[in-house]
């Protein structure tokens, strides 16, 4: 037999008996260049108090785009935005509210109670888009909470949530709304026993901001979340007291439907100016002249809360929310772009602004895609990787499509990364509807979701770039990296598991 030959079929060989998954010498160099020193210094770079606080819209987040940009243009990325650019804009609008004529209005049904609260004075608005006014039944809820415990999505669904808190306690505030939300509720309406006064200065000073909401095609009605004073509603209406005191002081989480009152909503704004938000969008192209045409999105949101006024340090950072995970898709770009290192299918590299404000990028990104919304296979998202745990990564939605089994397999192919993939631990926070990758879901897009979970630091100015443990989240996207791989180069496509294609996209 020729040289050539013998060389050929033992080549040959070599790769039948080669294990599944083996990874090539530039793969593995690939991977490798996601390393400690990277991803601190790239997160001391957007994290910096130069940015601001990346709120939506804001200078500092115009930077981090560009700064994004950049490097994906450095690492040999094809641009996905807009008419051929990296930026994919969406519109917003500039309001002010005219607080005067903004208030909220508690009814009794059969008899003459009414309490009637301004914004002026006795309204904080915490969140949500109106396009008109909204009314509904209440459901009190006081006690202890307990997530779990909260009123089932029958009971909440069109209905306006009414939290007893105590404002003396720390209580799980993110996860009611998030159930409000999920569950079809008008919204949660927060009784709180702040001073009175204290609160009247807090609603003046909120009243007087400059908001932004969504434009055009993608404003929507969102459930909304507000605050207003037990002392203005029971100066109106002493008997609530009684109520009130009941239910704060409850050694466990109770609930009621309230038949006999009713609340309504009703905001006025006037517009200010419009403008826009970018996403930032990078495009790596497959090897396989069929699979290329088909993509996986990997994806973060670049956003955070902006500045706290009032405070010496008044920047909230956003280190780990969502630094830790805009820096990981950069190192992803980086990595996927060496070469040898680009699977059969194509990939996106994605960080969103507008996630802070109501998942507003990514819902755009989905609606106006820069391929066919079919062809995108799989949506790999990662917010808050930085900090917690050294050795184990919460994968939310891996029970949902046979992405999980190719995230099992490739943990158990790198022992060396020592990170273990576990399923989501905070089921009753219901986080799998609360970032980026949601809005994929809801289009059947199957995904996976990679976050290490929240902390005292959360949405607050200690959430600063020296906590990061960088080593740690080197290890972890190396292992997204080789997910990545497994799935760009699978012959076939993610799928769904039939209950949750059903639950999820179906709404069944």
């Amino acid at each position: 037999m020729h040289r050539k030959l013998l060389l050929a079929a033992a080549a040959a060989v070599m790769v039948l008996a080669a294990p599944a998954g083996a990874q090539s010498k530039a793969v593995r160099n690939a991977a490798g260049t996601i390393t400690k020193a990277d991803v601190a210094r790239r997160v001391a770079i957007i994290a910096d108090d130069s940015m601001m606080g990346r709120d939506t819209p804001s200078p500092g987040l115009e930077m981090t785009a560009a700064y994004i940009a950049s490097e994906f243009k450095r690492f040999g990325l094809r641009p996905g935005g807009d008419s051929g650019t990296w930026f994919q804009r969406f519109p917003l609008v500039l309001k002010r509210r005219l607080a005067e004529q903004s208030y909220v209005e508690f009814t009794q049904v059969e008899g003459e109670g009414t309490i009637v609260l301004p914004y002026s004075t006795s309204v904080r608005h915490w969140a949500g888009e109106l396009s008109g006014p909204v009314s509904g039944e209440l459901v009190l809820l006081g006690g202890r909470i307990q997530v779990a415990e909260l009123p089932s999505d029958s009971v909440l669904k069109g209905r306006m949530l009414v939290w007893i808190a105590d404002t003396s306690m720390q209580q799980a505030g993110g996860e009611i709304y998030a159930r409000a939300m999920q569950a079809g509720a008008r919204g949660i309406i927060v009784i709180s026993n702040r001073d009175t006064a204290d609160f009247a200065k807090l609603a003046a000073a909120a009243a007087s901001q400059v908001m932004v909401t969504r434009a055009g095609a993608g404003a929507r009605d969102m459930p909304l979340a507000l605050s207003v004073p037990e002392g203005a509603i029971v100066a109106q209406f002493p008997d609530a007291a009684r109520t009130f005191a009941q239910f704060r002081a409850a050694p466990q989480t109770i609930s009621q439907v309230l038949t006999d009152w009713e609340v309504s909503v009703v905001v006025k704004d006037t517009v200010l100016g419009t403008t826009s938000s970018p996403n930032v969008v990078g495009i790596v192209e497959g090897t396989d002249p069929q699979l290329k045409n088909e993509y996986i999105v990997f994806s973060a949101h670049m956003d955070h809360i902006g500045i706290t006024p009032g405070r010496a340090d008044s920047i909230n950072n956003g280190a780990d929310d969502d630094a830790s995970g805009t820096i990981g898709i950069v190192e992803l770009a980086e990595a996927f772009s060496r070469k040898g290192a680009a699977p059969k299918r194509s990939l996106i590299f994605l960080t969103v602004s507008g996630e802070e404000k109501g998942l507003w990028g990514s819902e755009h990104f989905v609606n106006q895609p820069p391929v066919p919304l079919t062809q995108i296979i799989a949506n790999i998202n990662v917010d808050m990787i930085g900090r917690n745990w050294r050795d184990t990564v919460a994968v939310v939605g891996r029970e949902h499509s046979d992405l999980g089994q190719a995230l099992d397999r490739v943990a158990a192919r790198h022992p060396e990364l020592r990170m273990t993939p576990v399923n989501d631990p905070w089921p009753e926070e219901r986080i799998f509807f609360r970032s980026d990758h949601f809005n994929f879901a809801k289009k059947g897009v199957p995904i996976l979701f990679f976050t290490s979970g929240l902390h005292p630091d959360y949405h607050a100015v200690s959430d600063s770039p020296e906590k990061i443990d960088a080593e740690k989240e080197a290890r972890l996207l190396q292992l997204v990296f080789y997910l990545g791989q497994e799935v760009g180069n699978s012959p076939a496509r993610p799928v769904w598991v039939p209950a949750s294609y059903d639950a999820i996209v179906k709404g069944e």
